[in-house]
């Protein structure tokens, strides 16, 4: 890690959302961006929209400690068993946050036309109010909020190589987040969400770190 203890509170009504744009060295988030194009055992699932089928416009892979699965966009994916980078990322985060995640869910965005469409991650399996930390690495890409229910409240940060950005709190419950297409030439781009995954309609309780 490089200077983890330095971060921006975006400050936005109704969530708690923090930016830590130096949590990775550079010569590290190189390291790992390498690795992880290789180690990550990558997949293109299809999605279906008002009764069409689509290819995701990205690649994606589940990882975790507990063998529960993800469903997101009538999407289920199966976890695989941590790589020792995914580890060592994770461990990393916990270590600052002081939050055991579960889970990791990987995106590889290939180039700018590769995208993720407004949504929240407020799927049953995280629970209420769920943590959301996301590490990225490679190409820097905007990423954007809305609010649910207020239009006017709006706000997009870059998310730089080897940043976090961790969310929390009601975030989920008020705000929509995307990584929009773009127009120019973009190299690639590696993001990984980790998250606590839980069974549903059961609330364990996912111990934090002493």
């Amino acid at each position: 890690m490089l200077f983890p203890e330095k971060y921006i509170d975006l400050n936005m009504p109704d969530a708690e959302v923090r930016y830590y744009p130096e949590f990775l060295s550079k010569d590290n988030a190189d390291s790992y961006f390498k690795r992880l194009k290789k180690t990550i055992d990558w997949q293109q699932d299809s999605i279906t929209l008002f009764g069409k089928t689509y290819l995701q416009p990205r690649l994606t892979a589940l990882y975790g400690d507990n063998g529960i699965p993800y469903t997101y966009s009538n999407i289920t994916m199966h976890p695989k068993k941590f790589t020792k980078d995914l580890l060592f990322i994770k461990a990393a985060i916990e270590n600052l946050i002081h939050i055991r995640f579960t889970s990791c869910l990987a995106n590889l965005y290939r180039n700018g036309q590769d995208s993720n469409g407004w949504h929240a991650d407020d799927e049953k399996e995280l629970g209420d109010n769920p943590i959301i930390a996301s590490v990225s690495f490679g190409a820097e890409r905007k990423f954007h909020f809305k609010h649910k229910f207020d239009k006017t409240l709006k706000t997009k940060l870059i998310l730089k190589h080897g940043s976090l950005l961790v969310m929390k709190g009601s975030t989920q419950k008020f705000w929509l987040h995307q990584i929009p297409k773009s127009k120019r030439e973009i190299d690639q781009r590696i993001n990984l969400t980790y998250r606590i995954i839980q069974q549903k309609n059961r609330d364990p309780s996912i111990p934090a770190l002493s």
